[in-house]
């Protein structure tokens, strides 16, 4: 069995395993986890020719540095505008490339965007909960948080240098600075001029800002009415509205139930987008119907499954070659 082993050097806030996710137990309270941004990771995974569900580090700003100590490995990266380098020389931030024992990827943030993952032609060793490595930051449960220090083996590595190449930057990986939403559930509890300020206005990401969720800076939106809402299930990508009229855009690791109101959930097409954004970014929202936002979920779905599709196309024509 090869493997190829990584000494943690530095590791930023936030850098952890994750696979797609835990699906099937929210009604029980736990959060799917998973990538922040959902397409980078996929995409990451399809460049190595990986499984779906395999696991990669996701990292944000505070970026990660990996000496192989052992082995060697193809690495594939995407996500945000991140600087990525082995042995200081630059290597593509949408990328497939190899290291090998002795080198050193660092990953430092760029100019934009606030995610990114690292994809490895081989297994990441790290403890499953309940069927998934998808690192649950509030409790640890699962997947692994990357500090300084660690040892990270691969198992099962592979050099593929048939794979190796930049990746095209999809137009739709950027952040959004407008983003769809869907009113409601609950915008009975704001009167038609707060839902007009947050339909017309622009918020900011504050510094309050994590895989739970980020909070937003901007006009408040102020409750009216008594709460008669019981506790309900908050999906991804929930606005939600506490008492201080500061908006909360739940993430990855939300929680699974709440009583604030729900202003607006954003549409999933715009989720990845709307993650990439970093704090004291701005941001709009525009209202779309559920059925639009379902049909720019299926519009993105198809336009993603064709990026996927041209990169194993070209890999098979490269093997011909």
């Amino acid at each position: 069995m090869t493997r190829a082993v990584f000494l943690v050097e530095h590791a930023g806030p936030l850098t952890t395993v994750q696979d797609r996710g835990r699906f099937g137990y929210l009604r029980y309270g736990v959060t799917e986890a998973g990538p922040m941004d959902r397409q980078a990771f996929a995409i990451a995974q399809a460049a190595l020719g990986n499984p779906l569900n395999a696991a990669a580090i996701e990292t944000t700003i505070g970026g990660v540095a990996l000496r192989c100590i052992e082995g060697e490995v193809t690495v594939a990266s995407a996500g945000g505008g991140f600087h990525c380098a082995v042995d200081g020389r630059p290597v593509g931030a949408w990328g497939v490339f190899s290291i090998r024992e002795g080198s050193v990827l660092t990953v430092r943030p760029g100019y934009w965007g606030s995610w990114t993952y690292l994809a490895f032609a081989g297994d990441i060793v790290a403890p499953a909960w309940l069927g998934s490595r998808a690192t649950n930051v509030l409790s640890d449960f699962g997947g692994l948080r990357l500090q300084a220090g660690q040892h990270l083996e691969i198992r099962d590595a592979e050099r593929r240098p048939g794979r190796e190449r930049d990746l095209v930057l999809p137009v739709t990986s950027r952040p959004r600075q407008e983003v769809r939403v869907v009113l409601g559930p609950q915008d009975r509890f704001f009167a038609p001029e707060t839902i007009r300020r947050l339909l017309s206005e622009t918020f900011t990401l504050s510094n309050e800002y994590d895989r739970m969720g980020v909070r937003l800076q901007g006009p408040k939106l102020p409750i009216v009415g008594t709460l008669d809402m019981p506790s309900e299930a908050l999906p991804r990508g929930s606005v939600q509205v506490p008492g201080h009229g500061d908006p909360i855009v739940l993430m990855a690791d939300h929680q699974t139930t709440g009583g604030y109101p729900k202003i607006a959930v954003l549409a999933s097409a715009d989720q990845d987008g709307f993650a990439q954004l970093r704090s004291r970014d701005r941001v709009t929202f525009r209202a779309v119907t559920a059925s639009q936002a379902a049909s720019s979920a299926r519009t993105r779905a198809g336009a993603l499954r064709q990026y996927l599709q041209a990169l194993g196309v070209r890999e098979q024509r490269s093997a011909v070659h």
